[in-house]
């Protein structure tokens, strides 16, 4: 009998590296992050509007089953997307938590905050006006900011979406 690894498993290497091996530097994908914040706030210019007065509030977002958080400060004059570990978390106004398919599935507009934050698998913590904010600035986009991100990189960037898309869809399936 042979048994399909779960989501969770078949994103194992995500997460895992070898014991000799040392932590992957995280300001090598600072740049990239950087490149990443641009374009989606490039092209979707207007969401900054419904942050109010919390467009320089410094969110963290926590994928729990990565080794690193995301902090996010979504000032069009001073944008932040950066990588940081988990034992060095910076002082934060809002924290979301959630595993990162649910977080990506979330900003790619195909789950509802809603449902993921009183399904107990989307946890909110510190100002939640800040959060209710940062949702409604996300949910004003058009298309879909994981689509875009994965636009940036082409054939591979559409195909390790779809890829994830479909591992989300599957961990949603009943047993």
């Amino acid at each position: 009998m042979t048994t399909s690894a779960t989501p969770r498993q078949s994103l194992g290497f995500l997460r895992q590296r070898p014991r000799w091996a040392p932590p992957a530097p995280l300001f090598l994908l600072q740049p990239l992050l950087r490149r990443i914040a641009q374009t989606v706030a490039a092209e979707n210019p207007d969401m900054f509007g419904r942050l109010g007065p919390h467009y320089n509030a410094l969110f963290v977002i926590d994928p729990v089953d990565m080794p690193f958080i995301l902090l996010l400060r979504p000032d069009p004059e001073n944008l932040l997307l950066a990588l940081h570990r988990r034992g060095n978390v910076p002082d934060h106004a809002a924290r979301i938590s959630g595993s990162f398919l649910d977080l990506l599935m979330l900003i790619d507009g195909d789950l509802d905050g809603d449902a993921l934050f009183f399904g107990r698998k989307l946890s909110v913590t510190g100002n939640t006006e800040a959060i209710v904010c940062l949702r409604n600035a996300l949910d004003d986009v058009e298309g879909s900011i994981a689509g875009t991100v994965a636009n940036m990189f082409g054939f591979a960037g559409r195909a390790a979406l779809e890829a994830l898309r479909r591992a989300s869809a599957k961990q949603g399936e009943p047993a």
